[in-house]
């Protein structure tokens, strides 16, 4: 199993913690996004899309981070990473597509880089545009996590899809200095995620491609 992916990628963030949440071995295989690597051959020969992370098992390849961990929710089951009942299956959905779906398409690296190379936006300006949009989308997180049940992480007492999705959004809201303030249930369930060895390992100062 071969994971290409790019150590600052979210996308790519969740899959790392799944895969070791499952403790599957992979190969890494770093793309560097920055430098255009995932739009250049070789890699646009494996991926339509040009994007990261791809997961190549067997000689298929896989594309879009929550595709990628449902296929490896139902093909290594244990530990599950969606509830049971169909209920928390969708309530977990709901919660990670609120990061994937909402927050992050907004603030991903080439809306980042449109802003400044094309609108020609301002380097505070495109900052700002991160902050706004990243604050509003977890105020709404919080939200849904305030209607549910106590848990200890998003939801229940195991870490799920919407932590795969929350912890590396949260990596990244730190480091464009996004006021966390105010969101009680959002950051006891990343602190419970990152006392956990697999959050740890799947950082992306622990990425061989971190150093580059």
């Amino acid at each position: 199993m071969k994971l290409h992916n790019y150590f600052r990628s979210s996308a790519s963030f969740r899959v790392r913690i799944a895969l070791e949440l499952k403790g599957l071995a992979y190969d890494y295989i770093p793309v560097h996004i920055v430098k255009g690597e995932h739009r250049k051959e070789p890699y646009t020969a494996l991926s339509a899309d040009s994007l990261v992370p791809l997961l190549e098992i067997e000689g298929k390849t896989l594309s879009q981070s929550m595709a990628i961990i449902e296929y490896l929710d139902e093909m290594h089951p244990a530990p599950a990473l969606l509830p049971a009942d169909a209920l928390g299956r969708a309530k977990v959905r709901a919660l990670a597509q609120s990061i994937a779906c909402e927050i992050h398409p907004l603030n991903n690296l080439r809306v980042l880089k449109y802003l400044v190379h094309d609108l020609k936006v301002e380097e505070a300006a495109k900052n700002e545009w991160y902050r706004h949009w990243c604050r509003e989308g977890l105020e709404a997180f919080e939200r849904q996590l305030a209607a549910l049940p106590a848990s200890t992480y998003c939801y229940g007492n195991t870490p799920t899809l919407a932590d795969c999705c929350l912890v590396p959004q949260i990596f990244n809201a730190e480091r464009f200095n996004v006021d966390l303030a105010g969101l009680p249930r959002t950051q006891a369930a990343h602190d419970a995620c990152m006392a956990l060895p697999a959050f740890q390992k799947a950082q992306p100062s622990a990425c061989p491609d971190s150093q580059a």
